[in-house]
């Protein structure tokens, strides 16, 4: 049974990353509309579940194509390449919370559990 954390990921206070075992991770762009999104999703479930089966049939060539189509997918949302913000902010994507501007927040959201 998925936990809390899974249910209701927590995100930073501008909508830009969720953070999973105190880590940022880069949240799919806001902007995109509902039915963009959900394309999106969809196109990025079916390339996971391609890794999945090239993984256990040892398939080299069906599991890099299927690397290629997670990737893109990430991409269009958002997750990976160009940020999806304009302000110019430095991306922080993988990075520890405890290293980045949002520590002081993440500290406090924690002393609340």
């Amino acid at each position: 049974m998925p936990g809390e954390a899974e249910l209701n990921p927590l995100f930073t206070p501008d909508g830009r990353y969720l953070i999973v075992r105190d880590r940022l991770w880069r949240a799919a762009n806001p902007g995109l509309s509902a039915e963009a999104r959900s394309g999106l999703v969809n196109a990025l479930m079916t390339a996971r579940r391609e890794v999945g089966i090239a993984l256990r049939n040892k398939d080299g060539t069906r599991l890099a194509q299927a690397r290629i189509a997670v990737h893109a997918a990430k991409v269009a949302l958002g997750e990976r390449g160009a940020v999806w913000w304009t302000d110019g902010t430095r991306d922080f994507n993988r990075c520890l919370v405890k290293n980045t501007p949002y520590a002081e927040w993440y500290l406090g959201t924690q002393a609340m559990k």
